[in-house]
């Protein structure tokens, strides 16, 4: 293997850099703040708790801001990183030209324990964002996750059913159902594995996904925190934004009745509910691959750093 080639980061003001990480802790505490009310009045949210029990993130860690790759801070503030992972002295470039000291990141200590993440991850993005996005699933995902249940397979049984057990089924039976998502269809009830259109499985993932499904949307708030600290505050805080919006229509599609959590539904079994579901799952893929190519972005200035 070549030796690492690493062009020097751009120096960031003390004054800029810290009003960014202000703006960013800010920007999350909109959703931080009310989890954390939440978590310690023990008080369960059917929607919401998603984005921190599923994905593994803490609120912690969710409150940093990082410049990302290609960048490094300046100031006495930026020293207590150095005890953060993946950080360490580096030389940076100043916007007139001179080299200073400043914290980044350890670009060779990172790609020496993440390199093939960050590999797997570009080819993912990238065959996602190849294909075309399918709009015809009309979120029977989470219809089949309730189908037939048997014991042990209802995720939410505090939550009262829409249409209840029967009409629940009914909509499954009469559905085509086509999850091309493994961390969809691996919640599927027993009962609904063989209507699935397809056998979506880890190895297939960077074949199946793409961009139209809600999940793999989502789960860009997964690959922007699996690259971190190498990926920008920002990115990081708008892939959030956007998994936050995508669960509230995934679970208003879905079978369950949270009108009393103040979420009307999306009645995917009628002409006009799958119109409105795929008038806002084509908007999602839009902002999505937005994003998409702005974490491509950060994978390729790592892979190329190699």
């Amino acid at each position: 293997m070549l030796p690492l080639v690493q062009t020097a980061p751009t120096a960031l003001p003390e004054a800029e850099w810290t009003a960014l990480a202000a703006a960013h802790e800010q920007r999350m505490d909109r959703w931080l703040l009310p989890h954390r009310e939440r978590r310690r009045a023990g008080v369960a949210h059917p929607v919401q708790d998603f984005l921190f029990t599923y994905y593994s993130e803490t609120p912690g860690r969710l409150r940093r801001w990082h410049p990302g790759v290609g960048t490094a801070l300046t100031g006495d503030a930026a020293a207590e990183r150095l005890a953060w992972p993946f950080h360490a002295e580096v030389d940076a470039r100043t916007a007139d030209g001179r080299t200073v000291r400043a914290v980044g990141l350890d670009l060779p200590a990172f790609l020496a324990k993440r390199r093939a993440s960050v590999g797997w991850i570009e080819g993912l993005l990238r065959g996602t964002a190849a294909r075309p996005g399918q709009f015809g699933c009309f979120g029977m995902h989470e219809w089949a996750m309730l189908y037939r249940p048997g014991d042990g397979e209802v995720r939410h049984e505090q939550l009262p059913l829409r249409l209840g057990q029967a009409g629940t089924d009914a909509v499954v039976e009469s559905h085509k159902v086509q999850c091309s998502h493994i961390d969809a269809f691996r919640f599927f009830t027993r009962a609904a594995e063989p209507r699935n259109a397809l056998r979506p499985t880890r190895e297939t993932q960077q074949q199946l996904e793409q961009p139209g499904c809600l999940h793999a949307t989502m789960d860009l708030f997964k690959w922007a925190y699996k690259l971190g600290p190498a990926v920008p505050g920002t990115l990081l805080a708008d892939c959030f934004a956007l998994a936050a919006d995508v669960r509230e229509l995934d679970m208003r599609a879905s079978p369950y009745d949270l009108r009393e959590h103040g979420y009307p539904p999306v009645a995917v079994e009628t002409a006009d509910g799958k119109a409105e579901y795929v008038a806002a799952q084509r908007g999602f893929a839009a902002r999505g691959a937005v994003l998409r190519e702005r974490l491509l972005g950060v994978c390729e200035e790592l892979l190329h750093a190699a």
